[in-house]
């Protein structure tokens, strides 16, 4: 009897349960159906949105003087939707939003399985927008990553589903968003990329303009043709897909090379590759949303200098040939700071907006010098230290081929010279030797240290500087020469707000000790003496052909390949980075175009220094000036002839005076040949621990 009274008890409870369950579900059906109802009804009876898209992205310099406003939408050669090539509009469709004709502003099934991925791989990478709301999002004037944004921006969609015909919405969107290099909306994109009214573009042209919005600066045809091209393929794979291209044209399509025209600005800006620069850093380096980015409406406050801009830009046109593919990068950097005061990525960002400053890796030469100096500053160097300039040969550790390094026309001293000549004089032997008689992984750690991130081979000629770096990256190593010491991370943007003032970035300079101050100023010590003609020996100085034009404290080094010249130097506020060469890697003519970048930049930092107080490098702790005779590497003497001014680490300059060998011109032959033959023992002895490290990878 207890049994079936229990039984009879769950029966009712689960009867309850259920009528429960279902009552419930019921109401929220019932509750949430109402409530979509309303927000229909209410998005239906607010009417269309606001189809004006009037917003503008200020660009400021460090003085917080506006430097470009770029400006989007309609504003911009709006185009009709019958002036459209149906390949953009078909290609648009395909690639972002293949349920268009079909859906009210959201697909759903698009949602649910972007939703799906997102917490699979507990990331945000996959969206589910549809062109409507990407339209609505392009109209709308906040773009903060909140809730309550997605909320009305979503009502904008609906509204725009309400009131709007798809081929208007269409045509708003292809009108509103951004193609890249300052081309805003279809019209100017046809005209920017293919010089070709929109009613005019091909299948392969279209699919390419499509791929585009999705990352204008990462998929730009001018600077990555690569990824334009992978991304313009799948754009035309999916209109084979989806029915819109036959299997023949997508196959012509693919296969049919497309012809850019020569990349053009609208208007006049300052600092164009420093611009693009910006852009891309917001989104690559800063993570910004790339939607924010797109739709405008910021403010972009720079670390650009315009009168160091203006001086850059100046002397680059005054200096580089006309009418000659010849090429130039110029960088400029506050030591102290990181922050980028100015760049020139070419000669005419019109014709070439591929940015050599930023983006080029080239073989620096002997302006990578400094960071083996440096290296041997701690490792027991002084810049009196003595080694033979010659022709030398340096054994292979198979025994089979010699590493024959040679120097600038082949002059040599033929006899000792010290650290601080070899840097002056850019001699090779000199440098080769220096990197033998340290361990092999010494000058990469001095490099990396100072913030050279490209891959560098440990070799013999990398002494010589024969691994690619980038133009900025070299430039902004040379900080910690400038600063004591530090090294800092290039800096081009400050802060970000948007068009109501909030701050969506904000950065600050990043800097961290790793050099030691005192073999820091040593090297700069060192490196002011390229501009000392007092130093021309058996050969000149290297920065003697514009020492006259210097007329502030200044270090600096000079380079050359067969492909490339180079001249980067700092006062203690500025440092410089000047590079020329073509972009094929077509050999130099060093005697036509070998003093270009010495002279951009000698008269570029004059000119952006000007009136500015001649600032000398603060002499640290520990350290001395020394003046060191010419003639024999000891202390200077007005007696004995010409003599430079050095600083040594406290207690290592040399202890002889030059005047103990007035009455011997040179030294005892037999004690001059065992120096040399020390100098070759030790040498062998070093290569010797060279051919067995693992990590050595010799020419």
């Amino acid at each position: 009897m207890q049994i079936a009274t229990r039984r009879s008890q769950r029966k009712r409870r689960r009867r309850f349960l259920f009528k429960l369950f279902f009552r419930t579900a019921m109401i929220s059906a019932i509750v949430g159906a109402s409530g979509l109802l309303l927000v229909f009804l209410y998005t239906f009876f607010l009417g269309p949105p606001p189809l004006q898209v009037s917003q503008s992205t200020f660009i400021y310099d460090a003085n917080d003087e506006v430097i470009n406003e770029t400006r989007q939408g309609h504003q911009r050669n709006w185009a009709d939707i019958e002036d459209v090539s149906p390949y953009v509009l078909d290609a648009f469709v395909a690639v972002e939003d293949r349920k268009f004709y079909d859906h009210h502003g959201f697909d759903y099934m698009r949602i649910g399985a972007a939703v799906l991925k997102n917490v699979q791989t507990m990331s945000r990478s996959q969206g589910a927008s549809t062109i409507t709301q990407q339209y609505a999002r392009n109209l709308f004037l906040n773009h903060d990553k909140t809730w309550d944004r997605k909320a009305r921006e979503a009502l904008y969609a609906l509204r725009l589903e309400w009131h709007v015909s798809k081929e208007d919405i269409l045509e708003g969107y292809v009108n509103t968003i951004n193609f890249g290099h300052g081309a805003y909306g279809i019209e100017r994109a046809a005209e920017q990329y293919f010089d070709v009214p929109a009613a005019e573009l091909t299948l392969e042209q279209a699919a390419l303009l499509a791929g585009l919005p999705r990352g204008p600066s990462y998929y730009s045809p001018y600077n990555h043709p690569e990824r334009a091209k992978d991304r313009q393929e799948l754009i035309l794979g999916a209109m084979k897909d989806e029915g819109y291209i036959s299997v023949e044209a997508y196959e012509q399509a693919i296969n049919t090379p497309i012809e850019y025209a020569e990349a053009t600005q609208e208007q006049d800006t300052v600092a164009p590759y420093f611009q693009d620069v910006v852009e891309r850093e917001l989104i690559e380096r800063y993570d910004l949303d790339p939607g924010i980015v797109e739709a405008g409406g910021l403010n972009i406050y720079t670390t650009l200098d315009t009168t160091i801009q203006n001086a850059a830009e100046t002397y680059v046109d005054l200096e580089m040939p006309d009418d000659e593919p010849l090429q130039t990068a110029v960088v400029s950097i506050d030591p102290e700071t990181g922050d980028v005061k100015a760049m020139v990525g070419g000669t005419d960002y019109e014709t070439s907006p591929y940015n050599r400053a930023y983006d080029a890796r080239r073989a620096p030469g002997s302006t990578f010098k400094p960071f083996l100096y440096y290296a041997a500053l701690s490792n027991g160097f002084t810049p009196a230290t003595m080694l033979r300039s010659e022709p030398t040969s340096f054994p292979h550790p198979d025994g089979e081929e010699r590493y024959e390094p040679g120097n600038y026309g082949e002059i040599y001293a033929n006899d000792f010279i010290t650290l601080a000549q070899a840097l002056a004089y850019s001699d090779n032997i000199y440098a080769v030797k220096t990197h033998v008689l340290q361990e092999p992984e010494s000058l990469i750690e001095a490099a990396e240290t100072a913030g050279i991130q490209s891959p560098l081979a440990p070799n013999m000629s990398l002494a010589l500087g024969a691994s690619d770096v980038g133009i900025m990256e070299i430039t902004n190593a040379y900080s910690p020469f400038a600063n004591g010491g530090a090294r800092v991370t290039p800096r081009l943007i400050e802060r970000v707000e948007d068009a109501n003032g909030n701050v969506l970035l904000e950065t600050e300079p990043e800097r961290e000790q790793v050099y030691d101050e005192r073999y820091a100023y040593m090297m700069t010590s060192m490196m002011k003496q390229i501009f000392n003609p007092q130093m021309n020996d058996y050969t000149s100085v290297t920065g003697h052909s514009i020492s006259h034009l210097l007329q502030r404290p200044a270090a600096g080094k000079s380079g050359s390949t067969p492909n490339d010249n180079w001249m980067i130097g700092y006062t203690p506020n500025l440092v410089t980075g000047v590079w020329v060469g073509f972009d094929d890697n077509t050999p130099l003519d060093h005697k036509r175009y070998g003093q270009i970048a010495k002279r951009i930049w000698v008269q570029s930092l004059e000119a952006s220094l000007d009136g500015e107080l001649k600032q000398d490098f603060q002499l640290p702790r520990g350290v001395e000036n020394v003046d060191i005779d010419l003639e024999t590497g000891l202390l200077g003497d007005e007696a004995c002839g010409p003599s430079y001014t050095v600083a040594f680490m406290n207690k290592t300059a040399p202890d002889q005076s030059c005047t103990e060998y007035i009455e011997d011109d040179v030294l005892d032959a037999e004690e001059a040949k065992e120096e040399v033959r020390k100098e070759k023992d030790k040498l062998m002895d070093k290569l010797k621990r060279w051919f067995t490290s693992d990590e050595l990878e010799m020419e």
